[in-house]
């Protein structure tokens, strides 16, 4: 007769097997996002003078990204955004990532893309306390993902650039689809939304979320 144990091993291994233990739901943290703005270096010091550099306020969850001091006004055909948080280090080209909402206010039509593909996005305008710049590209709504290390999407099953589904929990829970893998050697393991579609599902920093695919 099998003993406690291996009866408990035989159980394990058909759960995994039927595909049902795909990870502790607690194990991907969540990180909330508002709009905000990656700049590279020139167009900063259009915006806030010759020679500038950011002011970093605090560190962000993914390694060597910040929050800064700074902030702008966005302005699109229709109307305009102040305040906008600026995120640190600056980038080879600059970007803004808005929110749906968004749109109708500045009069632009941002596509959901992620980050650094700004392939077919609007220009928009960004003004700054020592000038204004046009971006010709860059306006954009950012696609929800799932940040990790390669060593986190083997345990996880899931490969770089794979659409996976993922399950909320809680009273307005439910499932979000087209959740983008983003696996590489210097990330840490988060799945960012922004805040519209937070809000729609009540996540918040402490919410737990599991992979189903």
């Amino acid at each position: 007769m099998a003993s406690y144990e291996e009866l408990a091993a035989l159980v394990l291994e058909a759960i995994k097997e039927g595909g049902y233990l795909t990870q502790d739901s607690s194990s991907i943290p969540v990180g909330i996002s508002n709009r905000h703005i990656h700049l590279s270096q020139g167009d900063l010091e259009t915006l806030f003078g010759a020679g500038y550099q950011l002011t970093k306020t605090k560190d962000l969850s993914q390694p060597g990204q910040y929050a800064c001091q700074e902030t702008v006004i966005i302005a699109g055909p229709k109307g305009s955004i102040e305040k906008v948080r600026i995120l640190g280090p600056v980038r080879s080209e600059s970007q803004v990532e808005i929110l749906q909402a968004d749109c109708f206010k500045l009069g632009v039509k941002a596509p959901v893309k992620l980050s650094g593909d700004l392939a077919g996005t609007p220009g928009i305008t960004l003004i700054g306390p020592k000038g204004s710049v046009y971006l010709n590209r860059g306006a954009m709504i950012a696609q929800r993902h799932i940040h990790m290390t390669l060593e986190d999407a083997g345990n996880l099953g899931v490969r770089d650039g794979e659409k996976v589904t993922i399950q909320i929990d809680g009273l307005r829970g439910g499932t979000y689809t087209n959740v983008v893998i983003r696996a590489n050697s210097a990330s840490s393991l988060e799945f960012h939304i922004d805040t519209e579609e937070a809000n729609a599902m009540s996540l918040t920093s402490t919410s737990k979320i599991t992979i189903v695919k």
